[in-house]
């Protein structure tokens, strides 16, 4: 299994390196937004995780952009806009 998932890593790599690391950026970026929205919630950190947001969905948006992923391109796109309003209405 672990063999299958390196398998799968290096596969997703020799496919788009440029997407690879655009998911990897996204992902850091989004679970660590996450986290730290779960962490706060009851007194959100929104000047630290909201841009963080908006970082990872345009790193989305290019990885399924090169991936071709139709849907998934259009749902990141939508989060980009909605973290593109959350800025400007926090930080306007």
């Amino acid at each position: 299994m672990i063999k299958e998932t390196i398998n799968y890593f290096k596969e997703s790599y020799r496919l788009s390196p440029l997407a690879f690391y655009c998911e990897l950026g996204e992902t850091i970026l989004v679970c660590g937004a996450s986290a730290i929205l779960t962490y706060t919630v009851l007194d959100p950190a929104t000047r630290i995780f909201v841009p963080m947001f908006f970082v990872g969905s345009i790193l989305g948006v290019i990885a399924t952009f090169y991936r071709k992923a139709a849907f998934a391109t259009i749902l990141t796109m939508w989060f980009v806009i909605a973290n593109f309003i959350a800025l400007l209405t926090l930080f306007g």
